[in-house]
């Protein structure tokens, strides 16, 4: 497929190189270390708050192969999961952070922001670094965040990202197939599909009524036969819009390339999006793309980064405002 950039200047440009880390070998395993601007301070002391307990990591583990064993869909996903690490590592990792630069030239936005997200209680909080048009982000000194009830951005007179959108879309995509095991979710199996004529494993993801933002968001995942990896999804965007769970959306394919090891966990650090039709696939011009770095499963959650300041602005869910 053909890769299409932006035609960025100086420090806003997407860096041909974005996606090579920075990484040591510890333990026989890869430790990502932070490269990337908008990296916190205080290191990754695993301190007991930053801790999972053992018991409550079997015990999510247990539960989630239970929900994913009940059916053909389930247990590709499951597959898919040991192929990235397993349920335990994923449970065993108290948050997720990591620098999240994306673009989309149909919604002409590129942003670059630094997250930071309790996996358990799935609240977020970014520092945002760039913000722009496609060909022209702007360095910025802004935050927004996501504490489960509200979502906010400040200042106020920073107009995207959304907040509500994207505080935690960019963890979703990141951490396919791993949230992918959350409760309320249905799974199929699917007749195989090719990526450049190589036969997946193929499995389609809806939610039910009621879980979060977007419960008729659907995700169709491309797993190697060989190795369950995940190599490509399928998307729909139902956000906004007031549509039942399984709609029929238009669809993006989404490439997941240049996978490492962190904690544990492999996990992409490139995405392309394109087009989709049914009867001719992806399309050969790129509509969006994203890199992560700087990743890390053990970095400290700081709650006190969820209070709005004085100059943020609340954004609700479209319609309930």
């Amino acid at each position: 497929m053909s890769r299409l950039r932006p035609e960025l200047s100086g420090p806003e440009r997407l860096p041909f190189l974005h996606a090579l880390l920075v990484a040591l070998v510890v333990s026989g395993g890869l430790i990502v270390v932070g490269c990337g601007e908008g990296e916190p301070s205080g290191g990754e002391a695993d301190s007991a708050a930053n801790v999972v307990p053992p018991d409550e990591v079997q015990r999510r583990a247990e539960a989630a192969r239970n929900r994913l064993a009940q059916n053909e869909g389930g247990r590709r996903v499951l597959r898919a999961i040991k192929a990235h690490g397993g349920l335990e590592a994923w449970y065993r990792a108290p948050t997720s952070s990591y620098t999240w630069e994306y673009a989309n030239k149909d919604a002409d936005l590129h942003f670059k922001s630094f997250l930071v997200v309790d996996n358990r209680t799935r609240r977020a909080y970014h520092d945002l670094l760039t913000t722009g048009s496609y060909d022209s982000a702007r360095p910025v000194d802004a935050r927004f965040a996501w504490d489960g009830e509200q979502a906010w951005i400040a200042p106020d007179s920073i107009e995207q990202p959304n907040p509500r959108f994207w505080a935690l879309t960019g963890f979703y995509f990141q951490q396919i197939p791993f949230v992918l095991a959350d409760p309320g979710l249905n799974y199929e199996a699917l007749p195989d599909d090719t990526i450049d004529g190589t036969p997946h494993d193929m499995v389609e993801i809806t939610f039910d009524q009621g879980v979060g933002d977007a419960p008729g968001d659907t995700y169709t995942l491309y797993l190697d036969k060989e190795t369950g990896q995940v190599d490509a999804i399928r998307y729909t965007v139902s956000y906004g819009r007031d549509v039942e769970p399984g709609a029929d959306l238009p669809e993006t394919f989404f490439d997941y390339e240049d996978y490492v090891t962190v904690h544990g966990l492999t996990v992409p650090t490139h995405f392309e999006g394109y087009t989709y039709a049914d009867d001719e696939g992806p399309g050969d011009t790129l509509r969006n793309e994203a890199f992560a770095d700087s990743i890390s499963y053990r970095r400290p959650f700081d709650a006190s980064n969820l209070e709005p300041p004085e100059n943020a602005r609340v954004v609700p869910l479209p319609g309930t405002d």
